[in-house]
């Protein structure tokens, strides 16, 4: 190697340190973002990762599967770099577990929230206090680490002398039995929250709660996410997108129908971000003057 070759090759060795260390551009980096099941949690995740890598620049964006029993924990650890659908105030006293090792970002979803227990509107119920005269044996639940079952078990059923079974399961699971019974026509119960698409896809009427068995989870919620401590320092490309980015109901819905569309979360959140760009530009513009920084 000639002398002249070798100041070269030095050279772009610096020139790579330099740039590395600076934390400008995302060239190179991942990041670890978690997706605990629940639909508009796998949504958010997969379009995070569509963005991040296809107009940001990042090598890998990894989505780990995950649980609400850890994820808190996983994140103020570092093990993983963010959560993006915490729940407030659903989820407060997770997030207050782990308050001095995370950072709170903006609230990612503009709208009201709902949630409860419902019913397909063809039963004559409208108030929980009526669901013993109906047929229903079952609320079909989702996943037993979630608030809203341990609330249900353990304040809504004794509050109204419930006798149904609670059934616990993934989120995935309980659609597809609310699928199939909702089709024959049978009664049933089922945990319904909005925003989500089984909204639009069923009839549904959620229950009134006239003892208020429920508690401040009759109250709207908001959403927003969580990153490990270290993030808004270490990267704040990524920071600063997550805190950007925001959706609303119409949003989110077709978001979430784009991915069943597509039979494939990534797929269809690519599809989804190509039918709207003036969503996601003001989230990636904010990414970018992180990057010029």
């Amino acid at each position: 190697m000639t002398a002249a070759v070798r100041g070269l090759f030095l050279l772009i060795v610096f020139l790579a340190i330099l740039t590395s260390g600076c934390g400008g551009g995302a060239s190179g980096r991942t990041i670890d973002i978690a997706d605990i099941g629940w639909t508009e949690n796998t949504a958010i995740a997969q379009l995070t990762k569509v963005l991040l890598e296809e107009q940001l620049g990042y090598e890998e964006v990894i989505v780990h599967t995950s649980d609400l029993e850890s994820v808190y924990g996983d994140v103020a650890e570092g093990d993983l770099d963010a959560f993006q659908d915490v729940w407030l105030p659903n989820q407060r006293g997770l997030l207050e577990s782990v308050q001095d090792s995370v950072e709170q970002l903006s609230f990612s979803y503009e709208g009201e929230t709902e949630q409860g227990i419902a019913v397909p509107t063809y039963m004559d119920v409208t108030s929980l206090d009526q669901l013993n005269q109906s047929d229903a044996d079952l609320i079909l639940g989702i996943e037993p680490g979630s608030v809203v079952m341990g609330v249900i078990y353990d304040e809504v059923m004794p509050a109204y002398d419930l006798p149904q079974k609670l059934v616990e399961g993934p989120t995935q699971g309980m659609l597809t039995e609310v699928e199939k019974r909702y089709r024959g026509r049978e009664e049933f119960a089922l945990v319904a929250w909005s925003p989500h698409w089984m909204n639009q896809r069923f009839d549904l009427r959620y229950l009134e709660d006239p003892e208020d068995a429920f508690g401040e989870l009759n109250d709207p919620a908001r959403i927003t996410t969580i990153v490990s401590e270290d993030l808004p320092q270490d990267d704040p490309v990524a920071t600063a997108f997550m805190d950007a980015l925001i959706l609303d109901e119409d949003q989110l819905n077709d978001l979430e129908s784009a991915i069943n569309e597509a039979g494939n979360p990534q797929e269809g959140a690519r599809r989804w971000a190509e039918d709207n760009p003036e969503v996601w530009e003001p989230w990636v513009e904010a990414a970018q003057q992180q990057q010029q920084q």
